[in-house]
């Protein structure tokens, strides 16, 4: 049998920063690449469990798939609303931030446009032939027969799956992560109370979502968090130049130990919630109050210790512990939604090229300045999971164009899309020999 045809990279899994990579790969005859995502076509969706209604993203509308490497591609979101009709709609709406729903939709439309997208491939393992020097990729389509690739170089997008607290692992009932929290909504709504778990944005909103509906349902409705306020997500202008190349540049250079601290610092500047929604939160409970006590508790500096279900009373107990007093207590509630967030884990389909991956002394990716994780520098790329190396940028929609451009030059050794080196007004390390006046 002659083997398949190698490709310049296959790229696996399709969320926003490998869909930006397929858009600004598309026009590159010269370059090659096959995307594969695991997920049905018509099932492409971007957390489809958040995307309330009056939802937005916390990134204006130029973090998109493709603006900041090329301004000039058809893949922009400002193209999407042309080809859909909504351009004028949203210029007169004077809003930066698009609705997730839309974002969402922005997405699929992109999606459809690209030849190199092939979805319903699950991957099941990678393997490398030194032989070639060439990664093969081995898949499982939908309707069951298997597909073989074979590539240069790899680039993983497989993003973060949902993270339940070890203490609500294996609970019973009907306790649900916040990703499942629309399809199940109706049902949670049915309760006699609710409890969210959880302090970011996904938590907020699934709060004040609730909220707004707790006079017509009759619920009582909790909100548990472990950190020691509401924090606001940090978006002040000197701040977001943290969202730089120079900003990169500092933080992969400091020592791996300091670059863990930092990393635990710096969860509020991409996990807070937003400002306004904090403020409409409160505007809400004070509506809510003008005609009694809200049924309602919000607990800062609890920490979620277990959790048990009871099948006789469908309710669930939690065990929780006031930090800062350090006293503990138990609620009781009916409906259980874990805002917690996600977490990476590494991919099961890489383990026969492990020992091909470069690890920190963490056990993580040992992620170089060029997004690459394999021992040669250039072979298997990272997109996202790198917070402990290249810090905030990490997550950050308008970065994803950015590193796409840093790999498609690596891929080509050449640069197609200009990358920017210094953006920010301030400087982040000790000047070399000092400040002359």
């Amino acid at each position: 049998m002659t083997p398949p045809t190698a490709h310049d990279f296959v790229a696996i899994g399709l969320g926003p920063y490998n869909l930006g990579l397929a858009c600004l790969t598309e026009p590159l005859a010269e370059l090659d690449g096959l995307f594969l995502e695991s997920k049905q076509e018509q099932d492409f969706d971007w957390h489809p469990g958040m995307l309330l209604d009056s939802a937005t993203l916390q990134t204006p509308f130029m973090a998109d798939l493709v603006t900041l490497a090329d301004p000039t591609s058809p893949y922009s979101f400002l193209n999407y609303l042309k080809e859909s009709g909504r351009l004028y709609p949203f210029y007169i709406r004077e809003v930066f931030y698009p609705l997730r729903a839309e974002y969402n939709d922005y997405c699929r439309w992109a999606a459809g446009k690209l030849r190199s997208v092939r979805f319903g491939h699950e991957v099941t393992s990678v393997e490398y032939d030194e032989a070639e020097g060439l990664y093969t990729v081995h898949a499982v389509r939908t309707d069951g027969t298997t597909s073989t690739h074979r590539a240069r170089h790899l680039v993983l997008g497989t993003g973060t799956p949902p993270y339940v607290p070890d203490a609500c692992r294996g609970l019973g009932g009907d306790v649900l992560h916040n990703s499942a929290y629309l399809e199940n909504k109706e049902l949670l709504q049915s309760k006699e109370s609710i409890t969210v778990v959880g302090s970011g944005q996904s938590a907020a909103e699934i709060y004040y979502d609730l909220l707004a509906d707790i006079d017509t349902h009759g619920y009582r409705l909790d909100w548990v968090t472990r950190s020691p306020r509401f924090f606001p997500l940090e978006y002040t202008k000197l701040t977001l130049e943290m969202t730089s190349p120079e900003y990169v540049d500092y933080f992969h250079a400091l020592p791996e130990d300091t670059r863990y601290r930092v990393e635990s610092e710096q969860k509020g500047l991409f996990k807070g919630i937003d400002a306004e929604l904090v403020n409409n939160i409160f505007d809400l409970l004070y509506q809510k109050s003008v005609g009694g006590p809200v049924p309602t508790l919000l607990m800062t500096n609890t920490a979620l210790q277990s959790a048990s279900y009871d099948d006789i009373s469908s309710t669930y107990t939690l065990g929780l512990r006031q930090v800062e007093q350090e006293r503990d207590f138990s609620l009781t509630t009916h409906g259980l939604v874990l805002a917690t967030g996600y977490r990476y884990r590494t991919p099961a389909f890489l383990e026969p090229v492990r020992d091909r991956i470069r690890w920190d002394r963490h056990g993580r990716y040992d992620v170089a300045r060029n997004y690459s994780v394999d021992t040669t520098g250039r072979g298997i790329f990272l997109q996202n999971a790198g917070t402990h190396t290249h810090s905030v940028t990490s997550p950050d929609l308008g970065m994803g164009p950015y590193r796409n451009a840093w790999i498609l030059r690596e891929l080509l050794g050449r640069e197609v899309y200009p990358i920017e080196k210094s953006i920010a007004f301030q400087q982040f390390g000790a000047p070399d020999g000092g400040v002359a006046l």
